[in-house]
């Protein structure tokens, strides 16, 4: 089938397109890490996690994270540099069609300090002219820097309908905000998404993501053990070291050494697919342990922000199947909860125990619901026709504005074979 393509790359400079978040790039200078311990070198490869107005920030795996200009990063991909190229088209072209805004995360929630970041949810409806024909149109426009998500309409009551946790809560912030009638109905109508189905959505999501990190909170101690104890016994062998690692987590004998020999051979394959070991051995995990562990960044998902959302949406879902409204802004007791583990005052492992406590009072709550059982698919199928009805009437009478008269071009096609 065909689709979009974007043609004529050959006009384009790498250096100059937007680069979305999660871009990997090649950098095109030698560069310090942001905490000067190491030097990047020209033509390494890393990922873009973040893009201020000072710069680009890119994680380096095994190395750190380095600051950059936009001229100094190339996509390392040809099909990533197409997707910079069709991102930054579709946010130039569908952002008059915006319905419907949201200021969200932690600025919504109550917990944002003076460097929080500002981030915005919304929902854009397609004009006619893009609904038909063969051209794959965008379902989702991100900013380059993503902190703004758009969704089209079609998907943001597909998401809702499915109880999803980020399209739900910008339906239910204060300060949510409809653009044009059609956003109107949307927020007028968001009780057809509200459902007993928040329980798992929510609720039983946050406490299983909890019990992940905490197994990811216990690897990663585990690896810090094994690369402290081979960096001070460079002879010490697979053996020896599993051995070691039993009796430290106290699962001694020899199912428990077998699991930590196990678990050791886990550790270096899983750096060698990072790119940190040149090859899968405990030989080049030993060498990676004399010379680059103390280095060694903890994973990103053991970062507080991470656990005290968790929290947040657990508690969330317990007020939402108690009164029949999610909780946004927290406040009180629970909101300095969020506040300590934000600020990194909170070990981790109390963090995730604290998410963990919600999980008898979320059956209680599940139990004794105000909430229907299912979301009103009829409701919401009505809402999805006439705004697709309302965009057909603006396009066919060349009313004012983007649906009509000032409508986006809609995307030409070509076949995928075309460059």
């Amino acid at each position: 089938m065909s689709t979009v393509r974007i043609r004529n790359l050959e006009g384009i400079d790498p250096r100059a397109v937007p680069l979305p978040n999660g871009t990997e790039v090649t950098t095109g200078i030698e560069r310090r890490t942001v905490d000067g311990a190491r030097v990047v070198a020209q033509g390494a490869l890393g990922r873009v996690i973040a893009t201020d107005e000072a710069g680009i920030t890119v994680h380096v795996v095994g190395v750190g994270e380095c600051r950059y200009q936009r001229d100094e990063l190339t996509p390392h991909r040809l099909g990533q540099l197409r997707y910079a190229v069709a991102r930054a088209a579709h946010e130039r072209a569908l952002a008059p069609c915006a319905v419907l805004e949201a200021t969200v995360g932690s600025r919504a929630w109550g917990l944002a300090h003076e460097g929080s970041d500002t981030d915005r949810r919304g929902v854009f409806l397609l004009p006619y002219s893009w609904t038909i024909g063969l051209a794959d149109a965008p379902e989702t426009v991100v900013s380059a820097d993503g902190s703004d998500t758009y969704w089209e309409f079609e998907r943001a009551v597909r998401q809702g309908l499915q109880g999803d946790p980020n399209t739900l809560e910008m339906l239910w912030v204060p300060d949510a905000r409809a653009l044009d009638p059609v956003g109107e109905a949307l927020l007028a109508h968001r009780d057809v998404f509200s459902s007993v189905e928040v329980y798992g959505t929510f609720g039983r999501y946050a406490l299983s993501q909890a019990r992940k990190l905490a197994q990811s909170a216990r690897l990663a101690e585990h690896r810090a053990h094994a690369l402290t104890w081979l960096r001070d016994d460079p002879d010490a062998t697979l053996d020896t070291l599993a051995v070691k690692l039993a009796a430290h987590t106290r699962d001694e004998g020899p199912d428990g050494v077998a699991r930590c020999r196990q678990y050791l051979k886990q550790l270096y394959r899983s750096m060698h697919d990072q790119g940190l070991l040149p090859v899968a051995s405990f030989e080049a995990l030993a060498v990676f342990a004399r010379e680059r562990s103390l280095a060694f960044e903890l994973p990103r998902e053991l970062r507080p922000k991470n656990a005290y959302n968790l929290v947040r949406l657990a508690a969330s879902a317990v007020h939402w199947l108690r009164t029949g409204r999610p909780l946004i802004r927290v406040e009180g007791e629970l909101r300095e909860r969020l506040l300590r583990i934000k600020r990194g005052e909170v070990p981790l492992t109390q963090s995730l125990a604290w998410a963990e406590d919600f999980a008898g009072e979320l059956d209680e709550a599940r139990a004794h619901t105000v909430l229907p059982k299912r979301p009103d698919v009829q409701a919401a199928d009505a809402l999805l026709r006439a705004a697709r009805e309302e965009s057909a009437r603006r396009w066919f009478a060349r009313a004012p504005g983007p649906w009509g008269a000032d409508a986006p071009e809609a995307p030409a096609v070509g076949h995928a074979q075309e460059t």
